[in-house]
């Protein structure tokens, strides 16, 4: 359970956010329609007040009135279905999550034997579904929009994950691949304070694009009112980069002199859709590494050792390309108590199981070479093709 409060955090809080956020945009919107309403209905209360009113007045009163709470009453409908979608999304989510947790309880029931297997069917089908989502969520940080659409269709997880909310980035990412920004600075608009939170540059970096292409198409005059206006006030990290876009001015677009020539360059476009990428990842969950990749790396961590710097091991997954280049840079692991396995039927070593030793040096089970001994009528060591009889062969007592 500790491991499905940390990883799955963010499947909950990410649904929770979107019916939390739609519940205060339908409380705004109500509270407007309330105003509204309350003031045509105030107009109706003065005007039957006066002596003189004809019925001509009351009816385009009335008709007012009556147009106001129709659209209320519309607008309060679509708030509460978008509510209850995402009620349903976290329900469902919630559900996913607690089956897990009754696979892993059945066993442990008083009469749990026979139901031991369905339950770890259960299991297993849990964990395949998991590791789809997993997949999805990887294809959503990375930019792979259409293979986590597909993926997520073809599973049938649409509201197990976010591909739905990436969608809206992916439209934020195509504006920015052509080198439209007002997508996102709108977005940057909507997530100010959580933006704000995360202690994110992305508005002020849109903001020096844009200065730059001002200054790129020779719009001089024009991208020193947009400094006036934009870079007025600015943090203490700020200043620099505002220094270099100011510096621009004096040299033209085609320069080659540093850092200018960087600031004109168009990959920044890229740079900014990555960065966008990232920030769009923190904000639905702080993490910098996804679910997937911390997976991973204990996984691998967990399995890596000395060993596997000097002799790759075939069966060892972090020994195998390319999970190897991925273990190389994690710490080894930290075993108090170790266990030796025979390379050969991978079972423990023990007094079950003694270790026995070749004459060329290496070590097997006993198990095994009375197993090939059967099959074959002599030892044949996996590693170095020698035969060998039983008789040369010594049991090894470990210390």
């Amino acid at each position: 359970m500790n491991e499905l409060k940390s990883l799955e955090h963010a499947t909950l809080k990410v649904p929770y956010e979107v019916f939390n956020k739609r519940y205060r945009n339908a409380q705004r919107v109500l509270d407007v329609e309330a105003r509204q309403v309350g003031s045509a209905a105030g107009e109706l209360d003065a005007a039957t007040r006066k002596q003189s009113v004809t019925t001509g007045e009351i009816d385009t009163l009335l008709g007012g009135m009556v147009e106001k709470l129709t659209t209320m009453k519309r607008k309060a409908s679509e708030a509460i279905t978008e509510e209850l979608q995402a009620a349903i999304v976290c329900k469902k989510r919630l559900e996913h999550l607690k089956e897990q947790a009754a696979a892993l309880a059945e066993p442990s029931a008083p009469q749990a034997k026979p139901t031991s297997y369905t339950s770890q069917t259960s299991l297993n089908q849990w964990r395949k579904v998991r590791l789809d989502r997993l997949l999805v969520d990887y294809f959503l940080r990375t930019g792979y929009y259409e293979s986590a659409n597909k993926l997520a269709d073809a599973r049938g997880l649409r509201d197990l994950t976010n591909v739905d909310i990436y969608a809206a980035a992916a439209e934020v990412e195509a504006e920015l691949k052509n080198k439209r920004t007002a997508r996102c600075l709108q977005w940057c608009a909507d997530n100010k304070s959580k933006l704000r939170k995360l202690n994110s540059n992305m508005e002020f970096k849109i903001r020096i694009q844009e200065f730059i292409e001002l200054v790129r198409e020779d719009k001089r005059l024009e991208a020193v009112r947009y400094a006036k206006k934009h870079f007025s006030t600015y943090e203490e990290d700020q200043l620099k980069d505002i220094q270099h876009c100011m510096g621009m001015l004096a040299f033209p677009k085609d320069t080659e002199v540093e850092p200018y020539r960087v600031l004109l360059c168009a990959s920044r476009w890229a740079a900014l859709v990555a960065q966008f990428r990232r920030e769009h990842a923190r904000l639905l969950h702080p993490a910098a590494l996804g679910a997937l990749g911390v997976l991973l790396q204990l996984g691998l961590a967990a399995l890596h050792t000395p060993q596997c710097a000097r002799a790759a091991e075939p069966a060892c997954p972090a020994c195998q390309p390319p999970l190897r280049a991925l273990a190389a840079r994690l710490p080894h692991a930290h075993v108090s108590h170790s266990r030796l396995l025979c390379r050969i039927s991978r079972d423990p070593l023990n007094e079950h199981n003694h270790p026995m030793v070749l004459p060329n040096g290496q070590v097997y089970g006993e198990k095994a070479l009375k197993e090939m001994m059967k099959e074959h009528g002599s030892i044949i060591c996996p590693k170095t093709k020698e035969v060998f009889c039983m008789k040369r062969v010594e049991k090894v007592y470990v210390m």
